[in-house]
């Protein structure tokens, strides 16, 4: 019986990091070819094509750059392949999963993973992520469920998982939302069956900019009053509490949202925005009358990914059912 076929891409990352030379810091040197020789079990499961696209931190990596990656996986599914996985850093790794999530089309999945300790550090946990995420991206099960991120053990979906931990191994979760699915005796278990997806086209546009602001206890709007003036096409507010800022903020957000689209996030992490409990000038009832719209469970930073995406497609006007879409999706979907 042939064995699937599986495509790997490498970013670089943690996952790919050593040090040069004694008492300097690791820097991204490992290619995946030389990380797939750290899983040889990979050779008994499928028929593996490992190309390395990159050797960035992720901090580096950019919408133009994760667009040329996404049409490379593309082209891996037209080829036969049954999953594809993505190998980078952890920074912005559930932001490059929400961003290939709105444009993944296929039933294939589409796995991501990284590691939290460098290739050459003891304990290193980079093989194990990237054999679980092999794992998953091969299961019948994983079909259907669009992107997913694979890290010490757990399955995350995109559209919920988070890095809420700077250092630690266990550094990403899914708050509120909890994993979807877990690595067991390696065998991949979901704990609950895929949910509806809304998937947009490739943005035609690429050059728009879309910022990105925190509220804080006596912020002032000097920032905020630039917002048009300097030409941003949207904005994303992380909100105090459950989508809240202050009076002067929420005066100035209702003339940016004449212009332009304007998404409001909690900047707690964990919980969703507030639809129609407070009343308070700077409320989410306020703001949402001046114009701005709630991220729901969405956090900041993967709203602004939203807006870049739908204003890239000129499907600005259905940011509403997009962020209603992200935000409901049940956990007994």
């Amino acid at each position: 019986m042939e064995l699937p076929k599986l495509a790997i891409a490498a970013l670089g990352g943690t996952v790919s990091m050593q040090a040069r030379n004694a008492g300097e810091g690791v820097i991204p040197t490992v290619s995946g070819e030389t990380l797939l020789a750290s899983v040889p079990q990979l050779t008994t499961l499928a028929r593996v094509t490992v190309e390395t696209l990159g050797l960035l931190p992720s901090a580096s990596l950019d919408f133009q750059c994760l667009l040329s990656v996404l049409s490379w996986a593309n082209y891996q599914v037209e080829q036969g392949a049954t999953g594809v996985v993505i190998t980078q850093g952890t920074d912005t790794l559930e932001e490059t999963a929400i961003f290939f999530e709105y444009l993944w089309n296929h039933d294939a999945p589409l796995v991501l993973t990284g590691a939290m300790r460098s290739a050459k550090q003891a304990g290193a946990d980079g093989p194990a992520n990237l054999l679980d995420a092999c794992r998953v991206a091969l299961a019948e099960s994983s079909r259907r469920r669009g992107v997913q991120v694979v890290m010490n053990g757990q399955i995350h979906h995109a559209s919920h998982v988070r890095k809420t931990d700077s250092l630690a191994l266990q550094a990403f979760s899914s708050p509120v939302f909890g994993p979807t699915g877990l690595l067991v005796e390696d065998h991949v278990q979901y704990l609950r069956p895929p949910a509806p997806r809304k998937i947009l086209p490739l943005p035609q546009a690429t050059s728009q900019n879309i910022a990105m602001l925190e509220a804080s206890l006596s912020a002032d709007t000097l920032l905020l009053e630039t917002i048009l003036k300097v030409g941003y096409d949207g904005l994303v507010i992380a909100g105090l509490g459950a989508g809240h800022v202050s009076e002067k903020w929420a005066t100035v957000i209702e003339s940016i949202a004449e212009k332009i689209p304007v998404i409001i996030a909690t900047r707690t992490g964990s919980g969703a925005t507030a639809q129609a409990t407070y009343g308070f000038a700077g409320s989410e009832m306020d703001l949402i009358r001046k114009g701005a719209c709630m991220a729901g469970f969405l956090c900041p930073r993967k709203a602004r990914i939203l807006l870049w995406l739908l204003i890239g497609c000129q499907r600005q006007h259905e940011l509403a059912s997009y962020l209603k879409a992200t935000s409901t999706l049940k956990i007994d979907a």
